[in-house]
């Protein structure tokens, strides 16, 4: 289960993407389709775990670690919430619980330097 639902989530690259790329009158619709794939993840593999592995991480939760901190600095740049508790509540939950976990916290990048540098990919992405 682990590898399909990581498979799940290269296949979803495309639509993360779309809501990194979108302009400002895309933005609703890619916006709209993000929260749809991320709604069954929610449902389907996180549940009521507390992590996807369940009382600990584990490889499914390191391949979507970057919800937990990439994508806040996404939603930033793009001015665009999506991973909300009033949307997503176990999911936005589970960021937080990743984000506790001792050797995850320890490592995380600052986030002004990864804001930085999300709004000038973002802004080259743009411009292409």
């Amino acid at each position: 289960m682990a590898r399909f639902w990581i498979q799940y989530g290269v296949t979803k690259v495309a639509v993360f993407s779309a809501f990194i790329r979108a302009s400002a009158e895309e933005q609703g619709k890619a916006a709209k389709e993000l929260l749809e794939v991320l709604k069954v993840l929610e449902e389907r593999c996180l549940g009521d775990k507390k992590f996807f592995g369940g009382d600990s991480i584990n490889l499914v939760d390191i391949s979507y670690g970057i919800l937990s901190y990439w994508f806040a600095a996404i939603e930033e740049a793009i001015g665009v919430k999506v991973l909300e508790p009033t949307t997503l509540p176990r999911l936005h939950t589970w960021t937080k619980n990743f984000l506790e976990v001792p050797l995850i916290k320890e490592n995380i990048p600052d986030n002004d330097k990864m804001l930085a540098y999300v709004r000038g990919v973002r802004e080259k992405l743009l411009n292409k």
